[in-house]
């Protein structure tokens, strides 16, 4: 629940027990064990029959394949429960940012808060990383403003912005954790996976905004789990 909770601002602690976001009921233990519940209920509020979003068994699926590969790298260390943390910051934070393209200030500090002490050099990283996306969002913004509003007569361009304030800190965040080269192939794969949605929008004329935490997310995992992997077949093809 704390992806409904937390953007509209209401309580963690009152009401503890989950409810149905549309008539409140309250749930029982067995209307929430992660997944089955979902088709157990047959995807509707056992009390006013209302559909079950699908985003909770997603969230619930991708918490638990990140818990486990996790676990996996780190075991039961400091760097465990970290990480985890973090990755669980994030998937919030991307859930909340598909929704509502705006993101609670205290999950992005948190975060960065985690980020900026993890390692002995990690504030560095952080401090390189925020300058970058902030330098970036610069000339981005610039030539979207400038240049490309004027070439497609669009005036609507002319206020639009790069990146969120909210990519920035997660920037910031991937430079802390993954360190200096891994932190640019993380960004560098975040920046493709954000490309196929902008290009299917070019493609159907659908002029949507696209959120850049999921995608920064996404590349986040991909180096923190496969990230040796990932530099190994960039070494095999720059070597080509």
């Amino acid at each position: 629940m704390l992806q409904y909770r937390l953007p509209i601002q209401r309580s963690l602690i009152s009401p503890r027990r989950s409810f149905c976001p549309l008539c409140e009921s309250k749930l029982n233990w067995y209307h929430n064990i992660p997944f089955f519940s979902f088709f157990f209920l047959k995807r509707k509020c056992h009390s006013c029959s209302s559909p079950i979003s699908k985003i909770y068994p997603s969230i619930e699926i991708i918490t638990a394949l990140v818990t486990f590969f996790i676990y996996k790298r780190y075991g039961f260390e400091l760097d465990f429960f970290l990480i985890l943390l973090v990755s669980y910051c994030l998937i919030l934070l991307t859930f909340i940012d598909m929704k509502y393209k705006a993101v609670p200030d205290y999950l992005l500090i948190l975060v960065l808060l985690i980020a900026f002490f993890y390692s002995e050099f990690s504030y560095l990283y952080c401090l390189v990383f925020a300058g970058g996306a902030v330098l970036l969002e610069l000339f981005v913004s610039f030539y979207i403003q400038n240049i490309k509003a004027k070439f497609k007569n669009d005036e609507t361009l002319s206020t639009q912005k790069a990146l969120g304030e909210g990519d920035i800190p997660i920037f910031a965040l991937i430079g802390g954790i993954l360190g200096l080269h891994l932190g640019v192939v993380s960004i560098f794969l975040s920046a493709i996976f954000a490309i196929i949605p902008s290009i299917l929008s070019q493609i159907f004329k659908d002029d949507i905004e696209i959120p850049f935490i999921p995608f920064l997310a996404l590349g986040f995992f991909a180096v923190l789990f496969f990230g040796e992997s990932i530099l190994v077949f960039i070494e095999k093809v720059t070597n080509i």
